[in-house]
């Protein structure tokens, strides 16, 4: 009988050994191979063979991709399985995975000796992710690991989490033994993170608004406080894109209820029409305008009884109050959650609420989701996604961080830190490595939520939010503090203007940068190793990034000296590529070390030479206004260059781009023989709204007056501009579908 057992498990093994795609997954015993992608392993041991098919938070999609799974059955039951990136030895023991019975192989960058990996691994360079939270935090802290790492490897292990079945969290099967995704990459970071978006599903398109311009202050301000904030972002020449409302939107009366903070007045769902007799309206006047309205919530005391909705809550969950008392907050209860966001939020929702911001710091009362071993960050950011996304919508989340997953539910609030410049410097790094998580879109409170009052700090705080994903300001209850810019002094109020403008004039490229965290998942902020791996000084220098692929920033992150507060910064500018000061046009070449000297409305921003960069004119409502004037900046590229950067358009709001309703345009630039050419392509796809017809302001920065211009073949006028050094061809107005060719002689 044994022998036949043997013959049996021997002709399985042949079966293994023939190369097809039915040998991705590999199941062997009590133990399941997925190779997800060339980089990525799925590896699980389930009793019975009962092996676990149900999404996770984490892993939403475990489709295997690699084609190319070799499998070959070794004298001692031993399983070699190879796909491009790596070799899985296991030796089916029947236990499970330990460290005598499986081990990984693979090669880390150009080192020709393999690197092995088994389960008891420990990350040893690991190039670190984001935080939960900043909340009172006053300098660095430790951070949790990334999926990046100079080990070349990274292991999430999803063993015992909670599944999802039916749309809604359950315990998983406890014949469920391991759970183990083994990233094995090398020093390729953009693979690893492709196998993240592979299991865990892409970073969505958010709206376009939340990359824009926020006001944001704890106040129990008025109807008519906010409309004069309004008129005052017009005043003083500021751009403005959403309202945040605080606490004060709703009343606090609350006589039950665990509280926090001292108070049960947290938790409201109420309008304090006092403050804001009609909220209707004021929402109404402000989405004319094309600013939004985000109103700030802390659900943990749930509905109580001084709501307005009650007891239409209580009679829709179906509960006698008089038996059972106030029900609890139970995000673990799919009938309550549902009766709680009807009551909690549709009536402001029906008035036009753009999405809420679900302020959640209660895991020190409710730990736990109850009935499972989950913390309520994660379920309430899926829950609160999700419903966002309702009539078509992009989703629009807006919470802290919650770990592995979370990238499919931005945006992320980062808390309420304290304002001052060790807290800036980390903030900086943190933003950088948070992307090597899948956390991309940071809203950080600019310039600190409690303290940071000198207008040094907050203009460089301000400064590193323009190249954050919002540029978001607020801060804590306090008359003294104001986040409005023109309150800090006449100089920090110039500076911040410029970085304000700025912002607004980027938008097409930063849009088209969130475009490349939805398709590749590369993160809005960049570390520098991502792009340079192999350079040993992209792993030294944690204070600048890229922010997308053509700009690269250094804020400043400590006091400058004299009248014009200068600040010392040094910059590594990788080779290949000249490199362009944004501010003063200034030519550094590639591959070196540089010392940087900004006074106060300046800091180290460079881009690229010699690639289309594209803008658009100052609008105060950056991110709504249609995009009837393409600027197209280029700086002077080396001889050969040949660069073409990709323009991303779409409604901004809708999930129609899921259905291809977008447009690209491919803007190039060639240098060859003493002749720049600059290209700019049909554009190619439509979406709603979208202009048929735009006028173009190609800027050429460093260009001579005399140089001769040619527009598709007819000798074109130059305005010479003094701020680029160089000079603007203005083009009229014409079809979007017609191509543009400039020549510069």
């Amino acid at each position: 009988m044994r022998n036949i057992q043997r013959t049996i498990l021997w002709i399985a093994g042949l079966l293994f050994c023939l190369p097809s795609s039915s040998s991705n997954p590999v199941v062997i015993g009590n133990s399941r191979f997925t190779f997800i992608t060339d980089h990525l392993v799925r590896m699980e041991y389930a009793q019975q063979g009962k092996f676990l098919n149900d999404s996770t938070l984490f892993a939403v999609d475990r489709t295997p991709r690699c084609t190319e799974v070799k499998v070959e059955l070794k004298e001692g039951n031993r399983y070699i399985m190879t796909t491009p990136a790596m070799r899985v030895e296991y030796y089916n023991d029947g236990f499970p995975f330990g460290q005598t019975n499986l081990f990984v192989y693979f090669r880390n960058g150009d080192s020709p000796k393999e690197k092995r990996w088994y389960i008891a691994s420990r990350q040893s360079r690991n190039l670190l992710g984001a935080v939960t939270t900043l909340d009172d935090v006053e300098g660095p802290i430790d951070r949790q690991e990334g999926l990046l790492s100079r080990d070349g490897w990274y292991l999430i292990n999803d063993t015992g989490k909670e599944v999802l079945k039916n749309g809604w969290v359950a315990t998983r099967d406890r014949n469920h033994v391991q759970d183990l995704y083994l990233f094995v990459y090398g020093n390729d970071y953009k693979a690893a993170l492709k196998s993240l978006q592979a299991v865990s599903g892409p970073s969505p398109m958010t709206r376009k608004y939340v990359h824009g311009s926020w006001y944001c202050r704890w106040w129990n301000y008025t109807d008519e406080d906010y409309r004069q904030l309004v008129r005052e972002y017009r005043e003083h020449d500021f751009p403005l894109d959403i309202m945040v409302f605080d606490m004060g939107w709703h009343t606090q009366n609350a006589k039950v209820g665990t509280g926090h903070a001292g108070t049960r007045g947290w938790t409201g769902y109420s309008w304090n029409r006092k403050l804001i007799p009609e909220p209707e309206k004021l929402i109404k006047d402000f989405k004319d305008d094309h600013i939004y309205v985000v109103l700030n919530e802390h659900p943990h005391d749930g509905i109580r009884p001084h709501e307005d909705s009650y007891q239409a809550f209580v009679r829709d969950l179906g509960v006698d109050t008089q038996q059972t008392g106030v029900p609890l907050f139970d995000a673990g209860d799919r009938d309550y959650m549902n009766a709680f966001m009807k009551h909690a939020h549709q009536e402001s929702d029906s008035m036009g609420v753009a999405f809420w911001w679900l302020d959640w710091q209660q895991d020190y009362l409710y730990p736990l989701v109850r009935g499972t071993n989950m913390k309520h960050l994660p379920w309430m950011n899926h829950i609160y996604y999700n419903y966002s996304s309702g009539n078509h919508l992009r989703g629009a989340g807006f919470s802290r961080w919650a770990g592995w997953g979370d990238h499919r539910h931005p945006i992320q609030f980062s808390g309420d830190a304290v304002g001052n410049w060790d807290l800036l410097r980390f903030e900086v790094d943190l933003t950088t490595t948070s992307g090597n998580a899948g956390c991309f879109f940071w809203a950080h409170d600019l310039g600190g939520f409690y303290d940071g009052t000198d207008p040094e700090l907050y203009t460089r705080w301000t400064q590193f939010g323009l190249l954050n994903s919002s540029l978001r300001i607020h801060s804590v209850y306090d008359e003294k503090l104001d986040r409005r810019p023109w309150l800090w002094g006449v100089e920090a109020e110039k500076a911040m203007r410029r970085i304000y403008h700025l912002r607004s004039q980027l938008m097409p490229y930063i849009y088209s940068s969130v475009r490349q965290c939805h398709t590749d998942m590369l993160p809005l902020n960049r570390g520098m190793y991502i792009e340079y791996p192999d350079e040993e000084k992209a792993y030294q220098y944690p204070g600048q990034f890229l922010f997308g692929d053509l700009l690269l920033g250094a804020p400043i992150t400590a006091k400058g000296e004299g009248e014009k507060k200068i600040a010392t910064q040094e910059v590594w500018l990788p080779g290949g590529t000249d490199w362009y000061n944004f501010f003063t046009g200034e030519r550094q070449e590639g591959g070196q070390v540089i010392k940087t000297k900004s006074p106060l409305e300046q800091f180290p921003l460079f881009i690229k030479g010699g690639c289309p960069l594209p803008m658009q004119p100052y609008t105060e409502r950056m991110c709504s206004t249609p995009l009837t004037e393409l600027i197209v900046r280029c700086y002077p590229g080396k001889e050969g260059a040949n660069n073409t950067y990709i323009l991303y358009e779409d409604d901004g709001l809708t999930q129609d781009y899921l259905q291809g309703k977008y447009a690209t345009t491919r803007l190039n630039y060639q240098k060859s023989g003493g002749q720049t050419i600059i290209t700019v392509s049909p554009v190619e796809g439509t979406y709603e709204g979208q202009p048929r017809k735009r006028a173009y302001r190609i800027e050429l920065p460093g260009i001579p007056v005399q140089a001769r211009v040619s527009v598709n073949g007819k000798k074109a006028r130059t305005t010479p501009n003094q701020e680029l050094n160089g000079v603007i061809v203005p083009i009229k107005v014409m079809d979007i579908h017609k191509p543009i060719v400039i020549k510069i002689q």
